[in-house]
């Protein structure tokens, strides 16, 4: 089962990659936190701070294929640094927009957050793009598992991180660290892509076969994108779930111990997938994604109640196992299905699917939370998932072609 991690661990460069792209993205997980406690205590409003907290995901969204396409056309050092560069800056500016103005202008706030939230530096679409141009076979499929393992590891971190910056000292500087991650973690991933050789943009093969209609004429490539959007908002509505159960009990704290068991149970299964030879099946990595967050549907109230925090545990980490390895296939088969010239654009849409389906999840989640309860949304993040199989069913298999080289 070790067999495709050696393989992994033997290709110079890589695992320096998987780590740099880990810590390039660490202060995505902990910035939303920073600034909702920043907002708050500014606006006292969670929703206006959601509003903003929205306009910075939007902004990355919306300029996310443009990033891309400019990283396949010009290589992803340049970017990186102008990126880091900005959205750094802009982060720091707007931990400090609560301290020169009062909180009737968190307009001006909201704007601000949309406009850093498009220079968000490309990390994840530069990081998942780069890995078929060095690995083939079962180590590309582990690749994307431990990929997936590591990010599931900087959403436990980071919010964690966040969170002990803003009860120790206050929220603006929680911003300010967040934005010198940002920065520090794009340069430090733009210098390990240089020494890897992975600095230039690719120029298309001779023998790659020309494809008519651009990226979203291949076949599988838009399924592929919907499919992402779909389990991203089933999981998302899952996490509000957890928090909302853990409110209702008046135990919060509950929130982050199942939330961390969540993510516990995700590495266990990446690890285990990652070590598996052969051809990931994505709609059986989804299907088992779905077993496990139907099985949360009795064991929630009003379905069961009084729910058992124990019990909610034991089914957390078992159904968490199917996390990563489906979250691992599905950026796999993008990956394989996209033109090699347009991959990195072919992730930055993926980047657009995953935050649309953030903005779709917490108000649907929110509307059967206070309609149904817990059981109630959390088979609503079911019906997402069912969506999310017969999308994978679509799927086909990718054909292979010679990978192209430095321009």
């Amino acid at each position: 089962m070790l067999q495709p991690y050696r393989e992994l661990a033997a290709v110079p460069r890589v695992p320096s990659l998987l780590i740099w792209a880990a810590i390039g993205r660490l202060h995505m997980t902990g910035t939303p936190l920073a600034m909702s406690f920043l907002i708050a205590g500014w606006t006292g409003s969670y929703a206006i701070a959601g509003v903003i907290g929205a306009a910075l995901l939007i902004g990355n969204g919306v300029a996310g294929p443009v990033r891309g396409r400019a990283v396949d056309r010009r290589g992803p050092v340049g970017l990186l640094l102008v990126t880091g560069i900005c959205y750094g800056v802009g982060m720091m500016v707007l931990a400090f927009v609560p301290v020169w103005l009062p909180g009737s202008w968190w307009p001006l706030m909201a704007a601000g957050a949309f406009v850093v939230g498009l220079s968000n530096p490309p990390v994840i679409p530069v990081s998942r793009a780069v890995w078929p141009r060095m690995l083939s076979g079962a180590a590309l499929n582990s690749v994307y598992t431990v990929d997936a393992t590591l990010t599931e590891l900087m959403f436990a971190v980071g919010p964690l991180l966040a969170a002990g910056l803003v009860a120790v000292v206050n929220p603006e500087l929680s911003l300010v660290i967040s934005g010198a991650l940002a920065m520090f973690g794009a340069a430090a991933f733009a210098r390990a892509l240089a020494k890897a050789g992975q600095a230039e943009p690719v120029r298309t093969s001779d023998q790659a076969t020309p494809r008519r209609g651009g990226l979203f004429g291949v076949p599988g490539v838009v399924a592929s994108l919907v499919l992402s959007f779909f389990l991203v908002a089933a999981l998302l509505m899952i996490d509000m779930t957890i928090v909302a159960w853990a409110r209702d009990v008046n135990l919060p704290i509950l929130a982050g111990v199942l939330a961390a068991v969540w993510a516990v149970g995700s590495g266990i299964g990446g690890l285990i997938a990652g070590g598996l030879t052969g051809k990931p099946r994505l709609t059986r990595r989804v299907v088992l994604n779905l077993i496990g967050v139907a099985a949360l549907v009795p064991v929630l109230p009003p379905v069961f109640e009084p729910a058992s925090p124990w019990l909610l545990g034991l089914v957390l980490l078992l159904g968490g196992a199917a996390i990563a390895p489906a979250a691992a296939a599905a950026n796999a088969i993008l990956g394989e299905l996209a033109p090699a010239e347009r991959r990195t654009e072919a992730y930055g849409w993926l980047s657009t699917a995953s935050t649309t389906g953030f903005a779709v999840a917490l108000p649907t989640s929110g509307l059967l939370l206070d309609h149904g309860g817990p059981s109630v949304a959390a088979a609503g993040a079911v019906v997402f998932l069912a969506v999310g199989v017969l999308l994978a069913t679509r799927i086909p298999a990718p054909a292979r072609e010679p990978e192209p080289v430095a321009s």
